[in-house]
This record gives structure tokens, sequence and C-alpha cells, in this order.
């Protein structure tokens, strides 16, 4: 897409009803700009995707394709449908993630991965080594996410994070609701000793309301328990929230503040807007869905100053319609910009997808792992921890937000530039928005089919 382009703008989509590809355009709508499509034989559908500043038309950019080094799949039926990757998608992979067990000890009522009904035998080491395998020889030192279900249900999770390490992918983090972590002295410990980096943890609100709607139970309090046990284990920790209408949008910046009070291992806070994906309490065509810029500027008002939603910028590595984030600097109990610095999946204006996608990797390991000593704590340390403290990175702070596509506003010309992409049971690369795709009914396009 190009900058500026007049609206409506052309692309395609899928019908939410059959999953049919259909054409669809970008249109001004009721004072937002919404995905509109129409499918021949179940009718038009519309949902918004962009609501206020900054304007939809500065945002959208244009970025040269960066293809898998390693297809797997060939072209036959086009996209959505041939993915594995295929030779058409624009973007390798950034962050790989890898099920490794359907179950989970709560059954959440928004769960993209519909997890803990009726799950499958959780995949053996053999099986998850052989999609780590894959997942090396198509997209090289990627980084890696150990997803699910609740990955840590598994007693044998060391061992499968100590394969990833033994891989040399650049930053091994695991996704986890936190009540194992908070509930058990010392398993964050173990899971640091095997070689985990970061946690990338579900909080969606510094107060328990918002749980109780989007998790079905309170669960603040075991949550910070195990940001504590990852502080102590020496782990990274990133926050993340999703974020639905009505539900929590008044509280992001109070889980921001909460964030910074808990410590410099909580790296940042990572939001969501609702996608409707595998267990939803709303149909993807009455989802409360929240946008980018909303966001952004609630961030802003909500801190009264401390931040304007104008230091975000869009990605590098996705299409700039998926994500914005910005990178600060602690200063006392607040935040300060950091001017120039690249913010996560951020090229700083390339139109190179390979260099966005190498700055994105790189800025997830320096920016979401545990922070380094103080320059007075290094007289141990070598010559590059010595260089990272005296940087500053130790102090840094990510805000970051990403808007997945469910099948009201999935967007094929998105889809080809995503760079998180699943590895499924049969070693076979999908985009992260494809995989979690369902329709009005749940059937799933990718999901449970090898």
């Amino acid at each position: 897409m190009n900058a500026f382009r007049p609206l409506p703008l052309p692309t395609e989509s899928v019908c939410p009803v059959c999953l049919g590809r259909v054409p669809a355009e970008y249109a001004e709508e009721g004072g937002a700009v919404v995905l509109r499509k129409s499918c021949p034989e179940h009718g038009v559908f519309s949902a918004p995707v962009w609501r206020g500043e900054p304007d939809f038309r500065s945002w959208v950019r244009d970025k040269m394709p960066s293809y898998p080094r390693r297809p797997f799949t060939e072209r036959e039926r086009g996209c959505p449908y041939d993915c594995g990757l295929c030779p058409d998608h624009g973007q390798h992979t950034c962050t790989g993630l890898i099920e490794v067990t359907e179950r989970c000890h709560l059954r959440c009522p928004v769960c993209y991965a519909g997890a803990g009904t009726a799950p499958h035998p959780d995949p053996s080491l053999e099986r998850i080594a052989f999609q780590m395998d894959r997942l090396h020889e198509a997209s090289g030192a990627c980084n890696i996410q150990l997803s699910g279900g609740e990955p840590t249900v598994r007693d044998d999770l060391p061992s499968i994070i100590r394969m990833a390490r033994e891989r040399g992918f650049g930053l091994v983090q695991c996704n986890t609701n936190g009540l194992r972590l908070g509930t058990e002295a010392g398993y964050a410990a173990s899971l640091k000793a095997a070689g985990l980096d970061s946690v990338y943890l579900q909080c969606d609100a510094a107060e328990d309301k918002a749980h109780e709607i989007l998790r079905g139970r309170p669960c603040l309090a075991y949550k910070l328990e195990a940001i504590r046990a990852c502080g102590e284990a020496g782990l990274g920790v990133v926050l993340v929230a999703t974020v639905a209408g009505g539900v929590n949008v008044d509280g992001l910046w109070k889980l921001v503040e909460m964030a910074l009070r808990l410590g410099p291992h909580v790296r940042g806070v990572h939001f969501q807007p609702l996608s409707a994906f595998g267990r939803c309490p709303w149909r993807s065509d009455a989802a409360p869905r929240v946008t980018l810029p909303e966001i952004a500027r609630a961030l802003a008002e909500q801190s009264q100053g401390m931040i304007r939603w104008t230091d975000f910028h869009p990605p590098g590595c996705e299409n700039a319609l998926c994500s914005f984030s910005a990178v600060y600097r602690r200063v006392g109990e607040g935040l300060e910009l950091v001017e120039g610095a690249p913010a996560s999946c951020d090229c700083g204006g390339t139109p190179s997808a390979a260099e966005g996608a190498r700055k994105a990797k790189a800025f997830a390991v320096r920016h979401w792992t545990a922070p380094h000593p103080s320059p007075s704590d290094m007289a141990e340390g070598d010559d590059f921890d010595r260089f990272l403290a005296s940087a500053g990175i130790h102090q840094r702070f990510t805000l970051s937000c990403m808007a997945f596509q469910d099948a009201m506003t999935l967007d094929l010309e998105r889809v080809k530039g995503c760079c998180i992409h699943v590895v499924n049971p049969g070693g076979l690369l999908i985009p992260f928005c494809l995989y979690n795709l369902t329709s009005f009914d749940g059937t799933a396009l990718y999901r449970g089919r090898a």
C-alpha cells in the first residue's frame, strides 16, 4: 500500500461465514475507516479498523518484501490457502510460535486457541524438536515463543527450553498465564536455568474486574507473585493485555503504572485489541472492537501528558496497520521518550522488510530480556555488559500494540507481510492470524489441521 492513497482502497479478504476469498476495500464509514467486503452467497460485512488520529492514509506505507529463505509449500489455490510458507509470502519469520500443549488450568472466556476444551495429547519431545528444526531451517536464528494452551502444565518444559537454546534461537520466550510461576516456589528459577530469556505474561489490567470478564476469575494476585518470582530469577517480563471496549480501555495507563512500580525486570506492556478467534463471548461481527489509534490516544490521555500519541510509530517489519510501538526510559516513577530509538519491529522508515525484521528480532533480545545491572555493579562484567549498562538499556521500557486480524478484519495484503508464524505439528509455518482464524460457526482455517 502507498501512503496517502485515496479511499476506498481495494484489497482482498475472506467471508466470515464460509472463509472463501472475497474482494474487499478500506472505506470511510461513520467517522471510521472500515474494512468492507461482500460474499455473493452470504452478503456484505463491515468492521472498523481505524478510528481517529493519526490519519489512516498517512500511517500506511510501502516496503520491499523479504521473502522466506526456505518456502515449504507451493502456490496452488493462492492466499490464504497455501500457507507453509509459500513463495508469495512477503516477510520471513521474526518470531516462531510452537504450541507445546493444548491443555490449560484456566478456561478463559477469551482464548485464541480455545485451550482446555477436549485437548489432544501433548506433542512428544521428538515432535517439538522436529518443529524447532523446521523453524530453524526456514528462518534461521529467529526468536521463538513457546505457547499453548498453557506451556507450564508440562513438567518437561525446562527440557523444551533447553532444546530451543541448543538450536541457537535468538530469544527464547514463554507465553503464560503465570499461575504456576506465581504459586510454585523455585519454578521461575528452574526455567531460567534451562535457558529461558523472557516471560510473555497475560495480564489484562491493574484490577480484577477486567480479569473476571476476560479470564473468568480474579487472578491479579498470582500474576503479581509470578512477576516477583521472575524478577528474583532474572527473567524479563512483558505484560500482555487483551483490550476490549467497555472492559478495560479506561485502565490502560493504570496497568503501565503498575508495571513501572514492579521493577526494571518488567520490560514493557504490550496491548492486543480483542480479536474474535477461537473461544470468545462475542461473535466477530459484534465484538467490542478497539482500534490501534484509539489505544494510542487513550494511553496519552490517561498519562496526563507524560506520553503523547505521536510518540508511537508504525512497524518496519509487518504491515503498518498491524502495530505501533515506542521505547521509553524510566525516570523516577515516570517515562521519558528515547528519541530516535528503534521501536519493536521498527526500521526507522527504511523500505526494506528484511532490515525491519532484523531490527525487530534484535529489539526483542535487547529490550525484553532481564535488565543488566547498573554500571556500579559491573566490575565483574565484560565490556559488552558495561556498555549496555552505561547506555541505559536496563532502564528501557517499551509500550507496544498489535492488532490481530479475525474473520471480519482479515486483509490478505497484511497477512502476506506477517512476521509472526506458528509452526504446526506438520512443520509448516502459518501466519499467526491465519492459524487462529475461525468463521462465525467456529470452523478453523488451519488450527487442528496438520
